[in-house]
């Protein structure tokens, strides 16, 4: 998951996120917590978010709409389901508790989907 997702989940901001991340890098090893590249950024998501505006176009995407700064600074940090977890013990807060068990329970619920129709 992209940290402005997260980040919108947990109700905090994006740079409050990846500033406690950072805070605490011993615990997002790269298997936990890896930064895109610019060319996965640039092709993947970038294509996909323009694609999805044009379809929905009063959607806004924070990664299409560019700042005065003149777009996104920072490449997007992206969080596997167990970096997803590491981040309530960083984030400290009731919200991310609620947030990093319900996301739990929907990468095990997708697992077990995954398990029971593999044969499709």
């Amino acid at each position: 998951m992209l940290d402005s997702d997260l980040a919108e989940i947990y109700q905090v901001g994006t740079r409050v996120l990846n500033q406690a991340v950072k805070r605490n890098s011993d615990r997002f090893p790269n298997d936990l917590m890896f930064q895109l590249s610019k060319d996965e950024y640039n092709s993947d998501l970038i294509s996909q978010f323009v694609t999805s505006n044009s379809i929905a176009p009063n959607l806004k995407s924070q990664i299409v709409i560019s700042s005065s700064h003149g777009g996104k600074r920072k490449l997007p940090n992206v969080f596997t389901e167990q970096g997803v977890s590491m981040l309530s013990a960083v984030l400290r807060s009731n919200v991310a508790i609620e947030v990093s068990i319900s996301i739990i329970r929907a990468f095990a619920a997708m697992r077990k989907f995954i398990e029971n129709n593999a044969n499709i």
